[in-house]
């Protein structure tokens, strides 16, 4: 293992110190206040799943970022007294800073910075379990990093001090591990090759069976949802990308055999080269026979998430496929009420009530769809039946799609 990797595997050893982050966004002319706390707080997610502590945010109305330092003089001076005074670690952007807006800022500042690319590729990092996975990360961040690494130099040395440790190593080492980094890559790449031939000639040994992917935003209950379904122990937890490895699951549902797999969640803002390192994952997307696009509908802004994940397929281009809505997690919202019940309630509680229209949601995502989407909860088994029947009628039309002349009460069995 090369000294480069060995600093990059250290990144976030701190000697139990929990780091301290500072969120800084600038808000758009198009943004409400309520999307900027929206966009905000799933920064704080983010950050929280990286193993940093929020401690402030600090926003700025901009029509365009500073060329220089992102923010302004007076809002960078702001962010400067606040990490001298409370000793902040980081700083975390939630857009893609240029190489010499880093630098720039990691010289006024002198603390680590982070944008929200580097944030995402770190949070991979540690989330990545296969050797694809493994591969595809780093590849991606090494790519990311290194017409970075003379800023993000005190960022990659973190080790030797913890996150206070804000020293560099002169630009003779600096060029050294520049072509370290390079080598690097071209030997990734080489590795990633072989492995996504090996992927290719497994995926090969499918075709003939029914393949479904499960696609939704970031922490919905993905994995819950496969869990459940397929009576595996697949991680399921509280944090954003919890899921970054493809997971692929055999099934049989009335005697129709199908594979089933688990794919990393979509996220606003995920730049395209995030996309491409996730090739596996995307591959069993576009090449599967049946999206099933799990929803998260206690978010207040589902239906955007919705907009996301359907940008991202089509970007991908797997926006064509039939599509399985999932409304999970309806056991967190309030259903509209009979007109008994509304009758019953005060015209204040009717205003201040966030009551979810099943019907009417059902009726408008059916049509744009054209499948009925199911309402369920995952987590408490709630309508798990419904999805299960909703599920195989699906399964069922893509496999006499496969078998044209298959036989309803015909009997298939295959090996565990």
């Amino acid at each position: 293992m090369s000294k480069h990797s060995r600093k990059l595997q250290k990144l976030h050893e701190t000697g139990g110190k929990e780091e301290t982050a500072i969120l800084v966004s600038v808000v758009r002319q198009y943004q409400t206040e309520q999307q900027t706390e929206e966009y905000l707080d799933e920064l704080a997610f983010l950050t929280e799943t990286l193993g940093a502590k929020t401690v402030h945010r600090f926003t700025q109305k901009m029509e365009k970022p500073d060329i220089k330092t992102f923010v302004g003089s007076g809002k960078l001076e702001e962010i400067q007294a606040y990490i001298k005074h409370f000793d902040v670690d980081m700083v975390i952007f939630d857009d893609d800073l240029s190489p010499s807006q880093m630098r720039n800022l990691e010289n006024e500042l002198k603390v680590t910075i982070y944008d929200r690319s580097l944030l995402i590729l770190d949070i991979f990092l540690k989330r990545a379990q296969t050797a694809q996975a493994k591969t595809q990360v780093e590849l991606a961040r090494f790519q990311y990093l290194l017409p970075r690494l003379t800023n993000l130099w005190t960022h990659l040395e973190r080790q030797r001090g913890g996150t206070t440790t804000r020293g560099g190593s002169g630009e003779k080492e600096i060029e050294t591990d520049k072509r370290d980094i390079r080598n690097r890559i071209t030997l990734l790449k080489e590795k990633l090759r072989e492995i996504e031939k090996q992927g290719e000639t497994q995926r090969k040994g499918r075709k003939g069976i029914v393949r479904v992917a499960v696609v939704g935003y970031t922490n919905v209950g993905k994995s819950t949802l496969m869990n459940l379904i397929t009576k595996t122990n697949i991680l399921a937890e509280n944090k954003l990308f919890a899921t970054v490895d493809s997971t692929v699951r055999k099934m049989v549902l009335e005697n129709i055999p199908f594979l089933l797999s688990d794919t990393v969640g979509f996220i606003r803002k995920l730049p395209t080269h995030l996309i491409a390192a996730f090739k596996s994952t995307l591959d069993e997307i576009r090449e599967a026979d049946l999206l099933v696009h799990v929803v998260d509908i206690s978010h207040p802004h589902f239906e955007d998430h919705i907009a996301v994940v359907t940008e991202t397929l089509n970007v991908i281009k797997a926006g064509d496929k039939p599509i399985l809505l999932v409304f999970n997690k309806i056991d967190l919202v309030e259903t509209m009420p009979s007109v008994q019940e509304s009758m019953k309630m005060t015209e204040l509680e009717l205003e201040e009530a966030d009551f979810h229209d099943f019907d009417a949601l059902a009726e408008a995502y059916g049509k744009k769809t054209g499948i009925p989407p199911v309402f369920m909860a995952a987590a408490s088994g709630q309508n798990v039946e419904g999805f299960r029947q909703a599920l195989i009628t699906e399964v069922k039309k893509q496999h006499r799609i496969i078998y044209p002349h298959y036989l309803e009460d015909e009997t298939f069995t295959i090996d565990e």
